[in-house]
């Protein structure tokens, strides 16, 4: 892991906008998430969340409040997180992996009412579940079909 001056998780700003705009993912990748140029326009309970390295940006990622929510936990103080990605360049270099670090603290500080975050990630998307794994997600045993097949229901508990 390459040494990381200074990583921190920020609400979405119109000056990140032009640097989230040209993020890349690599062909595998592609299928799993969406780039952060999908989320111009969000609606009310979804927030849209950028990955700063020296204030770069070098990752992105929703989190909602949305009712979409309830398809994932019946917990109503739930907050789910989708659409994580790291720019194909930065890639390799531990930024999901302290990102993920960071989202406790992060969330308890900005959504004080949440306890509880959960994701899906597919059963083909190894990386991803060996990430979520590392930084305390638990897979919680429900099972859904997404559009490329099986989705393991995670969870990290604030």
């Amino acid at each position: 892991m390459n040494k990381t001056d200074y990583l921190e998780l920020v609400h979405f700003s119109n000056e990140h906008m032009e640097i989230l705009d040209s993020f890349e993912l690599p062909k595998q990748q592609v299928q799993f998430t969406s780039l952060p140029r999908n989320y111009k326009e969000i609606i009310e309970g979804q927030y849209r969340m950028v990955i700063l390295n020296n204030r770069e940006p070098v990752g992105f990622f929703l989190l909602h409040t949305t009712e979409r929510v309830k398809d994932y936990s019946n917990n109503p103080q739930a907050m789910l997180l989708t659409a994580l990605s790291i720019n194909q360049v930065e890639q390799g270099k531990g930024y999901a992996q302290k990102a993920m670090l960071l989202l406790r603290k992060f969330v308890a500080n900005e959504f004080p009412d949440c306890n509880e975050i959960v994701l899906a990630v597919n059963h083909k998307n190894i990386a991803a579940q060996k990430l979520y794994q590392k930084v305390g997600f638990q897979d919680t045993g429900i099972r859904k079909i997404g559009i490329i097949g099986e989705q393991y229901i995670m969870n990290l508990k604030l």
